[in-house]
């Protein structure tokens, strides 16, 4: 087996890199750094996604940072509601962070064990089909919603899984149209 890495480097020239450059130091290029990224392994260098456990972590991370945010602020607007006439503003404060700490976990639990069906279906479907495409993702999308609201019945399921669908549908179509239109 003949080394590769001399073939790639003839193809792209290191990237020079001077850590002082900005200080005006009589100091040349010190480190020579690889334009295309490195890889430990040659299959990491093959694979073109991020690994089964790299998207249930980053869709629940994701999932429950968003559910947060939208429950805290939810909650904080339900304890300005609540708030009494009489209050103090250290209690209104008091019910405004409890409102706010109440839905802010409540939602963010349910949106990130969204994320970890969703993350854990896609990457079932695209070791079961061994093609990475918009199918995968429309499919897990419905299998989330059907899964996620599966004990309240065949019918909220079945509607459920059709909404996640077609909210996975159209956000890849939403990020296609991002990537045709939009120079980023």
């Amino acid at each position: 087996m003949t080394d590769s890495r001399s073939d790639r480097d003839d193809d792209h020239p290191p990237r020079l890199y001077n850590p002082y450059q900005d200080l005006q130091l009589p100091i040349q290029t010190l480190y020579k750094l690889p334009t295309s990224p490195e890889f430990l392994f040659q299959e990491e260098a093959v694979a073109q996604r991020r690994t089964w456990g790299e998207n249930l972590t980053y869709y629940t991370g994701c999932g429950y940072l968003a559910g947060a945010i939208a429950g805290a602020g939810k909650g904080f607007v339900d304890g300005v509601k609540a708030s009494e006439e009489g209050d103090t503003l250290k209690l209104r404060i008091n019910r405004v962070l409890n409102a706010s700490g109440h839905s802010g976990r409540k939602l963010g639990n349910r949106v990130g064990v969204i994320g970890l069906l969703y993350a854990g279906l896609e990457s079932g479907i695209v070791a079961v089909r061994d093609t990475d495409d918009v199918i995968n993702s429309v499919l897990a999308g419905l299998g989330t919603g059907a899964l996620f609201k599966a004990a309240s019945g065949p019918r909220s399921a079945a509607v459920a899984g059709a909404i996640g669908g077609l909210m996975v549908g159209a956000a890849v179509a939403g990020k296609q149209v991002l990537k045709r239109y939009v120079p980023i």
